[in-house]
């Protein structure tokens, strides 16, 4: 803010002067101006969070939608142990959480697993069952599958896991 007094003309006049102040809006109208320039930068910057959010959000329910389709999502539980001989004749069973489970990829209904069991005893009485059953699934369920696979004569069991 800059203040003028009036130059002294020499008279007693009352010419209605007094003090004379002039506003500068200059440094007034910089800073407005970054503000509009932060608040614009700040605003793309907003705006590009919200499209990755809802990119990322996307991709997930096509990832959820896939795995709909492409059958059965199985969590294997992590474990070390020995290997199976796959050179003998297995029976892959693969246990959802919830609802029917897979053989060898094929969705199998709970009361056709008996019939299953016993052809494949049938076919050869050294079939391995590998029970690859999701973290989640019921422990009852496991063990009920087992002894139904051992009441037809499959004896060699094994427990899938994923690995270390």
């Amino acid at each position: 803010m800059a203040a003028k007094l009036p130059e002294d003309t020499g008279g007693d006049e009352d010419d209605g002067g007094g003090l004379f102040a002039e506003i500068n809006i200059t440094p007034l109208t910089d800073v407005f101006l970054v503000m509009v320039i932060i608040f614009m930068v700040s605003a793309l910057a907003v705006q590009a969070e919200a499209n990755n959010d809802k990119k990322k959000a996307q991709e997930v329910s096509e990832k959820a939608e896939a795995d709909k389709r492409s059958g059965l999502n199985v969590s294997l539980p992590t474990g070390a142990a020995q290997e199976i001989d796959l050179a003998k004749a297995s029976l892959v069973l693969v246990i959802p959480v919830e609802g029917d489970l897979a053989v060898d990829g094929k969705l199998v209904r709970d009361a056709d697993l008996d019939n299953l069991f016993r052809a494949a005893f049938v076919k050869d009485k050294n079939t391995q069952v590998v029970l690859q059953a999701d973290k989640g699934a019921v422990h009852g369920r496991v063990v009920d599958i087992m002894e139904r696979a051992k009441a037809a004569g499959l004896t060699k069991l094994a427990i899938g896991t994923a690995g270390k």
